[in-house]
């Protein structure tokens, strides 16, 4: 990964590491991202030797059958901070810091929050607040930053096959929705939706019932956002639902970033 060619980051929530690893290993040997960010690992040790052996050194935040992200890179990770700041008594494994190559890039995998008016949901909203408050902080610096992962939020009604069928589930509140709209008014860019405006159908998650995703009925959740210094190098950003097609897949599907 240098400057001098453009970088590939992708990330997957890969819905338990252990069942996929066979999916997520051969989808790496076949597109050679630079970084990869994993979410929702549901394992309590992360099988960092069988990327090893792809080429790729591994970072983990790991936590028995719930919840775990992971970042993989072909050149050297330093890990920064393995949880959120603001609340020591949060013991979810959603969050992993790192720098790579000079570049910030963090995963996160946010919480859920349904159902709605429970503590679950309440959860949710300290969560994200506790992010846009660490988002700002970075803003006075001038390391360029990555936030990518499973936001757990729906941004705008074109996120969605239907959003009549979402008016009651924790992604689709007006709270969350509300958050993400002040990252991006900070100054963080979404690079997907940037370089796709209007365009419909697009989508990062699809349930399991119902033939979700050959009907195309999904949702996107999983997002890159980007400093302010980073938007000129914003090069593609997209959508590999190959891997969604596969035996036994996650219910998500990888997004991919490549920066100039």
């Amino acid at each position: 990964m240098s400057y001098d060619a453009n970088v590939l980051i992708a990330s997957w929530n890969v819905n338990s590491i252990r069942a996929r690893l066979g999916i997520v290993s051969d989808w790496i040997a076949k597109n050679h991202p630079d970084v990869l960010l994993m979410q929702e690992l549901k394992a309590t040790e992360f099988p960092a030797e069988a990327f090893h052996a792809l080429g790729y050194q591994a970072a983990a935040v790991t936590q028995k059958a719930y919840n775990g992200v992971a970042v993989l890179s072909r050149l050297p990770v330093e890990t920064v901070r393995t949880a959120l700041r603001g609340d020591e008594a949060d013991s979810h494994a959603r969050y992993l810091e790192t720098r790579i190559d000079g570049l910030r890039v963090v995963n996160i995998y946010a919480p859920n929050g349904n159902p709605i008016g429970t503590e679950k949901f309440s959860y949710k909203l300290a969560w994200l607040d506790r992010l846009i408050q660490e988002m700002q902080s970075w803003l006075k610096d001038d390391i360029p930053t990555v936030v990518a992962g499973d936001y757990n939020i729906i941004p705008e009604d074109i996120d969605c096959h239907k959003p009549s069928s979402w008016i009651r589930d924790a992604l689709f509140q007006p709270e969350p929705r509300e958050r993400y709209r002040a990252l991006l008014a900070m100054g963080y860019t979404d690079a997907f939706r940037t370089l796709h405006p209007g365009e419909t159908g697009q989508f990062t998650f699809w349930d399991y019932f119902r033939k979700a995703f050959e009907t195309n009925r999904g949702i996107r959740i999983d997002h890159f956002l980007l400093s302010p210094s980073l938007k000129p190098r914003l090069a593609k950003c997209h959508i590999d639902t190959e891997p969604r097609k596969l035996e036994k897949p996650s219910d998500h599907t990888p997004i991919v970033l490549e920066l100039h």
